[in-house]
Order: C-alpha cells, then sequence, then structure tokens
C-alpha cells in the first residue's frame, strides 16, 4: 500500500535515539525528508547520517530544548524553512518512565523532578505543537502523533503514568481544535519496546533473576506472565515506526483524536 508520504516533510522530536529514530528512519523509507531533534548535537549527527545512508532521504539534525518555547519556536520555523514546509509532527522527545525520584511513592516525590518531567513531556509536545500549527495549516493535510506509553493505564508511577494521560487528554482535545484545517492528532501508547537501551535493561534483570539477560527476557514473556504480552514477545521500535507512518499518512484520515495502544496485546481491561 502506498501511504502517499514520498517528497512529505516531518519533524520528530526525540529522532536521535529510540522509538523516535525507528520512527525518523521509518517515515524516510516512506519518502519524507525529516529534522530530526532532540538535546544532543553528536547523537543527532550519528543518526542523520545513518538514516540518510540507509534511505538516501534528506535528514537534518536539530539541537532542541522543548523546555523553552522560544528555542522551540525557533527551531520549528527553522525546520519549516530547511524542508520548504512541514506536514507532520511526531512527538517523542522523553526518556521513558519519568525520573527516578518523581515516580513515587507519594512520599518520596521531588516536586521539582515531577514538574520537570511534566515541562518535557507533556507541555514540551504542547510547544512542539503550538509551533507547527501554523506551518501544517499551510499544506493540503497534516498530521500530529504523539508518543505516550502504556503506564498511563496502570496505577504506580506518579510520573510516567501521570504524564501519559496528559498526553491523551491534548491529543484529543487537538483533534476537537484543528481537524477543520485537515489536521488529525492520534496518540500511541508503546509498551515495553526494544531499543538501544534493551541489552543493558536485560542485563539488570538478569543479574537480578540470577540467570542471562535472554533468559531473563524468555521468563518475562513467556505464556502467562504478569510483565509480558499476548504476543509472548518484546515489540521492537521498528514496529511503533510502522503504525506512525500509516497514522502520518494520506490513508489515515479516518482516524483522528484517538490512543492506540502499542505493547503487544497487555491485560484484560477492555477499552470502548
Amino acid at each position: 500500500m502506498d501511504l502517499g508520504l514520498k517528497d512529505k516533510k516531518a519533524f520528530v522530536g526525540g529522532g536521535s535515539r529510540g522509538i523516535g529514530k525507528a520512527i525518523a528512519l521509518e517515515l524516510a523509507r516512506e519518502g519524507c525528508d525529516v529534522v530530526i531533534a532532540s538535546r544532543t548535537q553528536s547523537a543527532l549527527e550519528e543518526t542523520a547520517k545513518e538514516i540518510e545512508d540507509i534511505t538516501g532521504r534528506k535528514v537534518i539534525p536539530m539541537v532542541l530544548d522543548v523546555t523553552s518555547r522560544e528555542y522551540v519556536d525557533r527551531v520549528m520555523a527553522e525546520a519549516a524553512s530547511q524542508l520548504g514546509g512541514l506536514d507532520i509532527l511526531v512527538n517523542s522527545a522523553s526518556l521513558p518512565g519519568g525520573s527516578p525520584n518523581a515516580i513515587g511513592p507519594i512520599d518520596t516525590v521531588d516536586e521539582d523532578a515531577l514538574i520537570g518531567d511534566f515541562d518535557v513531556k507533556y507541555v514540551g509536545a504542547l510547544r512542539c505543537a503550538r509551533a507547527a500549527l501554523p506551518f501544517l495549516k499551510e499544506q493540503p493535510w497534516g498530521r500530529i502523533i504523539n508518543i505516550s506509553g502504556g503506564n498511563a493505564r496502570n496505577a504506580g508511577n506518579l510520573s510516567g503514568g501521570a504524564r501519559n494521560v496528559s498526553l491523551v487528554h491534548m491529543t484529543k482535545t487537538l483533534a476537537t481544535q484543528v481537524g477543520k484545517f485537515g489536521i488529525t492528532v492520534n496518540c500511541i501508547h508503546p509498551g515495553t519496546t526494544r531499543t538501544e537501551r534493551t541489552p543493558s535493561l536485560l542485563e539488570a534483570r538478569g543479574k537480578a533473576l540470577g540467570v542471562s539477560p535472554e533468559e531473563a527476557e524468555k521468563q518475562d514473556f513467556t505464556d502467562g506472565s504478569p510483565r509480558g504480552n499476548h504476543i509472548n514477545r518484546m515489540v521492537d521500535a521498528s514496529e511503533i515506526g510502522y503504525l506512525t507512518a500509516y497514522l502520518a499518512s494520506d490513508k489515515s484520515w479516518a482516524v483522528t483524536g484517538e490512543v492506540i495502544m502499542a505493547g503487544g496485546g497487555t491485560g484484560n481491561s477492555v477499552y470502548y
């Protein structure tokens, strides 16, 4: 299926590594020119070259601090200028889980860290969307995809879970406001996802269980494990990239204001 993404212009916040990098790669494979943005210039440059070598598309690295409105506005305008417009915004610019001293329990929460987490993931996405909208409105159609997280649906993390919920609310609110301009807004909840961080996480998990990293992963994703999912394997970041590419495409008009769980199927709750 042709997704209609050839020569479209995309901005991927958090595009230097992890899920954001996988999304940028898939959009470029589908024919987009892409700006990838994060805080670290060296990682951005390395990723941009890697994706350009694989896809042959233009990939522009830009340093971005999403906690500054002035910074965001300036970088978004520069991105649109260098790309020759903007069709797609992906907000993925935060580390998963939240700051260790902000997740709880409540009597241990560092409020400054908690507010900082919201400033990056929720307000940062809001700043990027606000800065991107004037450029998206200039196109025949536009797309905003917010990358949230599955812990929005699980109590226990006062930072990661709460800020992911807030992204869902913003997604629906923006969808109601900008649909009339041909812009759709959707949200993805990744679950446990294989990225560059996974080997170190599995090593630590293996040590805790007294087994190898490979055995730890196997145990966690065995049928019926509370840490696993319905497909009994870890979802790869590339699979989040595939889903994002669809939501960013000309084929996804029917879907807006929605949140899609992409963790391989978790829990028994029914959402309707």
